[in-house]
């Protein structure tokens, strides 16, 4: 179906295939599912660190890591903020400011094995994420040639506001190679900057106060997640350059399917029904959140001279 659709990503048909089947799920089967998401979330947290080397970053230049630094940041924060005013739970804008703030449903997944959102909240983030990014993928190039951008301003535009590594290429793609091979560093730079966002939740749960008023399992966190350490090794062996360009593509794919088989077990345990009474307040703050990114990160961008 991905196939068919790019916008729609396999983490997107994963979550809704979960969904569609959990019902016919037996019960003594779910303990094992409920381990093997977990898991699988983690492996394929890790693996994303060998999507991008520090060098890359760094040619980007300190303008736009700042941009892109203080985008995550507004986004993460604002769409908190915006989501206690009207009303969202705590669980729910949590992982909808993880995902539009830095890479869509694989970012809620990350954020989800800290903590201990509903199962509908998980669902209703990754759909939130599809339904903007695509939206994005449309407006993005129209507003950038309205602006005059040339490629490469459309690409870092494109990349540092667009919630999906599939959309951000999607959208950028009109514009040309040029355009793409930006967007897709500066998306993967704010990639790099959901370690270090998974570890500060994780600590502010440790100590009972973290964002949102996010649940835990009980259980005291670690302070800093194991997997998350990993994610930094893994991009510090990117950065020296010794890893083949076929290990590269493997791991990609494989992290992919991880999120993906991680994504349908949680979907099999939600309650459409409760699912479809909440998500109107979702959609708002979907849009807020869509629009804070775009507006900063453009700001940002400009501050930078990038644009």
């Amino acid at each position: 179906m991905s196939l068919l659709w790019p916008v729609l990503s396999a983490l997107t048909v994963a979550v809704v295939l979960g969904v569609a089947v959990g019902r016919w799920i037996p019960e003594r089967a779910r303990e094992g599912l409920a381990w093997a998401t977990k898991r699988f979330l983690r492996v394929g947290v890790v693996l994303l660190g060998l999507q991008l080397g520090l060098g890359e970053v760094l040619e980007l230049g300190p303008g736009v890591v700042a941009a892109v630094v203080v985008t995550v940041l507004v986004a993460f924060f604002g769409t908190l903020g915006m989501g206690r005013l009207i009303g969202v739970s705590p669980g729910l804008r949590l992982l909808v400011a993880t995902g539009f703030s830095i890479c869509g449903a694989s970012a809620i997944a990350a954020m989800d094995s800290v903590t201990d959102s509903d199962k509908e909240d998980v669902a209703t983030g990754v759909t939130l994420v599809t339904l903007y990014g695509s939206g994005a993928i449309a407006v993005v190039p129209l507003l950038g040639q309205w602006l005059g951008m040339v490629p490469e301003q459309l690409g870092a535009w494109a990349g540092v506001s667009i919630h999906e590594v599939a959309q951000v290429v999607a959208a950028a793609s009109p514009a040309g190679a040029a355009a793409v091979a930006v967007a897709v560093v500066v998306k993967l730079t704010r990639v790099v900057l959901l370690a270090p966002m998974v570890a500060g939740v994780s600590m502010a749960n440790r100590r009972g106060n973290g964002p949102a008023g996010a649940a835990t399992t009980g259980k005291r966190p670690p302070l800093i997640p194991l997997f998350v350490v990993a994610f930094l090794v893994m991009m510090l062996v990117r950065s020296t350059g010794a890893v083949p360009s076929v290990l590269l593509s493997v791991s990609d794919v494989v992290g992919t399917l991880l999120f993906a088989a991680a994504l349908f077990g949680l979907g099999t345990g939600v309650n459409l029904g409760s699912l479809l009474r909440t998500g109107r307040r979702g959609l708002a703050l979907g849009a807020l959140s869509t629009l804070l990114v775009a507006v900063v990160g453009y700001t940002a961008l400009a501050a930078a001279g990038a644009v």
